[in-house]
């Protein structure tokens, strides 16, 4: 018997393999990636001041960028045609309307001198704060009249005033005010008394029998 088996021809064990397929070459990076690498070494290594710096084209720094999304400021005091700037505040019940103009630092309130109207140095400091805070202290002169509520409340109606109307003054002098919370308003008030307690929220004494 004749071997089928050794008569076949023998196949070429190299025409049966497949080449294997080439593998990509690797990518170059995005040039993005690489920027923010970069300026996150940077940043490590101390020579880059943020990351989001490096992501601007230009050369804005950060300080830029908050300034442009800031909101356009409210001017609420006005000057009127003399030049005088002037302003209202409110804190709690009291009502302060305020004068501002060029001068030697003079502050009359009512008629009344500050250390003559205001006895604790709280509320003569609150007065000068935002005078001290732009640089205003002993260079303009400030008239006020204030009326209603007591010495705490007159005092943070009259800092407002005196904020608003520097604002309206000079608008530049927006981002030091606000920054220092000058021209926000107070709104906290005293809560009002409820029927059935002595106080606002004090029960009188309870007794068993």
């Amino acid at each position: 018997m004749v071997n089928e088996e050794n008569d076949k021809p023998e196949q070429s064990t190299e025409a049966t393999e497949t080449p294997a397929p080439a593998e990509p070459a690797p990518a170059e990076p995005v040039a993005a990636e690489s920027a923010e690498t970069g300026a996150t070494e940077a940043v490590a290594a101390g020579t880059g001041s943020s990351i989001t710096e490096s992501l601007f084209t230009g050369t804005s720094t950060s300080e830029e960028v908050t300034e442009a999304i800031r909101e356009p400021a409210v001017i609420r005091g006005r000057i009127d045609r003399f030049g005088i700037a002037m302003g209202t505040g409110r804190r709690k019940t009291s009502v302060a309307r305020v004068r501002i103009k060029a001068g030697n630092g003079q502050v009359s309130i009512n008629g009344r001198s500050l250390e003559d109207y205001f006895k604790t140095d709280r509320n003569r400091e609150a007065v000068e704060a935002p005078l001290r805070a732009t640089d205003r202290f002993g260079k303009v002169d400030v008239w006020v009249r204030v009326n209603g509520g007591g010495t705490t409340g007159q005092a943070g109606a009259i800092m407002l005033g005196i904020a608003r109307a520097l604002q309206a003054l000079d608008p530049t002098l927006h981002a030091t005010l606000s920054d220092g919370g000058y021209l926000t308003r107070d709104g906290r008030m005293v809560e009002r008394k409820k029927y059935g307690y002595k106080k606002a929220r004090k029960s009188f004494q309870f007794s068993k029998r």
